[in-house]
């Protein structure tokens, strides 16, 4: 077809053949990136026809709104660590950090970074949103100490564990980059000598409880982990005749490795156990809504939920993003997207069934790129990220999902809507009681100044930044500039880059003595400006304040630098102080500076 034929065609099915980029300019987008979306989505119905609504989503369901006003801490939760996990946040730190903050510092709430699955055996990707499943949670994040069987080990057994430990719990003591490789073989190995114990009846009760409630699915998982024991993490790798989850080859492998796939079935068990209990001491200890759970934008390509859900996937496209400000050559997550023709012949129940999974683990889930849910940018394979373009779904079907699985669950939601947004997606999402998310450095008026607290929304997370940029300290020093230039991440000359961020800092700073909450005429210290950052979101109308709590402790480094793949130690960076030493857990409570910035966020 020519190409006049091709972007009729491709409009026709919810592609778009131009958008409108960041700065206000309109991108045309190339025939061969049409061509390549074309041919993915096939001759499937688009899905974009409106339709009946999926029967589980109620006519005007909407997620229960915050009965009051909260704040709480956001945390990457592998990188907190205290002196009894292993080298890596556990889930006993998360209920510690939520009675802690709930108890002495009046939160409502702690947001979590996603806990998905990762792969069986080492390597380990270190990424919580490029998971092997975004259904299953991770078990580095057990305390293995908390499981009941732990307490019947022998003397000889313990001694085992407790070597295994110790190496770890040294290394949390240090300012070394997290080593997800050796804890999971250490809490691996750890398994392996826990799985040996019998259950007590009751326990044994529970198990086959949990195992028929999670049913195909988790049989799903637990058998990608046992067969990816064997053949590796990427099932496009695997012996063709194992690609298939309903083959007959895979149903008699799933026979013949029937104690591995049990293995993997308990220890998700153990895990859903242990998330129940950190959602119990938060709200035993007062917390209103709780733990936050985060659902990434997309899974592995090569892993379980890609494996199992083949059905419902676009496998040949990436999820991505247009250029942006802080992305200025785009972005690709390398995650295949839901085919939205497919997604809509199941009537969106694998949907419903991955957020109903989130939902229902806390007392709020988080979407990230919440976007998606109504169109997503695709990048064909061999283009650039800038060369993708968008695809659209059926909003009032998946955000009519979102808001009924949330209602029932009755759980606050909150949607990540960060970046290129049409106007209308966070009208839809606040009628459906979905939050959206405002982040302060983006929160500007027409003209580039900040935006006046009053000014601001209400049903919004209000943040000052997010795990993909770096803490308010660098800003200040312009040392987030400096690292994304050294890392050739600008598309600009340094200098026009650092006139600008320069600009920007000095009209908050303005704005943030206009308000009082910074001295004039005084240049302030990293602490100083990072406190007054918090005063400004509680002068805001937002229903949540999410407080990092790296930025809190004094952290200098961002999490995961966007662009970036082994040139920067994404999501490798243990909770450190502005002077580069570790900060535990247990340090916490003692810390004036972690203190001054909850108080700033709540209002005191």
């Amino acid at each position: 077809m020519n190409s006049w034929e091709l972007r009729e065609r491709a409009a026709a099915m919810g592609v778009a053949v131009s958008y409108w980029d960041w700065q206000g300019h309109e991108v045309t987008v190339p025939d061969e990136t049409l061509a390549a979306i074309v041919a993915a989505l096939g001759d499937a119905p688009p899905g974009l026809q409106p339709g009946p609504p999926p029967e589980f989503a109620a006519p005007g369901a909407a997620a229960p709104v915050p009965r009051r006003r909260a704040w709480g801490f956001t945390v990457q939760l592998y990188s907190l660590r205290s002196r009894d996990s292993w080298g890596h946040g556990d889930l006993r730190d998360l209920a510690e950090l939520a009675a802690w903050s709930a108890r002495d510092l009046g939160a409502g709430f702690v947001l979590i970074n996603p806990l998905h699955a990762a792969e069986p055996l080492p390597p380990v990707t270190p990424s919580p949103y490029l998971p092997m499943s975004r259904r299953w949670v991770s078990p580095l994040y057990l305390r293995l100490e908390d499981i009941p069987e732990y307490e019947t080990l022998g003397h000889s057994e313990r001694a085992v564990l407790a070597a295994l430990a110790q190496p770890l719990r040294a290394a949390s003591g240090t300012a070394a980059l997290i080593d997800r490789d050796a804890v999971w073989t250490a809490k691996r190995a750890a398994l392996e000598i826990l799985r040996k114990v019998p259950l007590s009846p009751p326990r044994q009760a529970s198990l086959d409880s949990f195992r028929v409630r999670q049913g195909q699915a988790l049989d799903d998982w637990a058998t990608w982990c046992a067969i990816a024991e064997v053949h590796g993490p990427d099932f496009r790798r695997w012996p063709s005749l194992l690609r298939d989850p309903r083959s007959a080859e895979a149903y008699v492998l799933r026979s013949s490795l029937a104690g591995r796939v049990a293995f993997h079935v308990w220890v998700q068990w153990l895990v859903a156990s242990q998330v129940a209990a950190a959602q119990a001491a938060a709200r035993a200890s007062g917390m209103d809504i709780g733990i936050v759970h985060d659902l990434a934008v997309g899974a592995h390509p090569g892993g379980a939920d890609a494996w199992a859900g083949q059905d419902v996937i676009a496998d040949e496209m990436s999820v991505g993003a247009p250029p942006d400000e802080f992305n200025q050559r785009g972005q690709d997550w390398g995650l295949p997207p839901w085919h939205p023709g497919r997604l809509a012949a199941r009537g969106y129940q694998p949907l419903a069934d991955l957020i109903g999974a989130t939902a229902t683990a806390g007392g709020g889930l988080r979407i990230d790129h919440v976007m998606g849910l109504t169109r997503l940018w695709w990048v064909p394979p061999g283009v650039s990220p800038a060369e993708g373009s968008y695809v659209r779904y059926d909003a009032d079907a998946t955000l009519g999902v979102l808001a009924a699985v949330a209602s029932r669950a009755g759980v606050v939601a909150i949607g990540e809507d960060l970046g290129t947004v049409e106007p209308w997606v966070r009208e839809a999402l606040a009628a459906r009681g979905v939050l959206g998310t405002s982040v302060l450095w983006f929160e500007r008026e027409w003209d580039g100044t900040p935006r006046p607290p009053s000014h601001w929304r209400s049903a919004c997370l209000a943040t000052v930044s997010t795990h993909d940029m770096a803490p308010a300290a660098a800003f200040l020093t312009g040392s987030q500039l400096t690292d994304r230039a050294e890392l050739g991440l600008l598309t600009r000359p340094e200098s026009d880059e650092r006139a600008e961020a320069d600009k920007a800092l000095g009209t908050w700073l303005d704005a943030l003595v206009r308000e009082g909450l910074l001295p004039p005429e005084t240049w302030p210290d990293a602490d100083a400006f990072t406190a007054a950052l918090y005063g400004y979101l509680a002068k805001t109308p937002a229903l949540l304040i999410g407080v990092s709590l790296a930025e809190a402790a004094g952290e200098r480094r961002a999490q995961n630098m966007p662009g970036t793949v082994t040139e920067y130690p994404n999501w490798l960076l243990p909770l450190c102080g502005p002077d580069g030493q570790p900060v535990l857990l247990e340090d916490l409570p003692g810390s004036d500076r972690v203190r001054v910035v909850a108080g700033a966020a709540s209002g005191a």
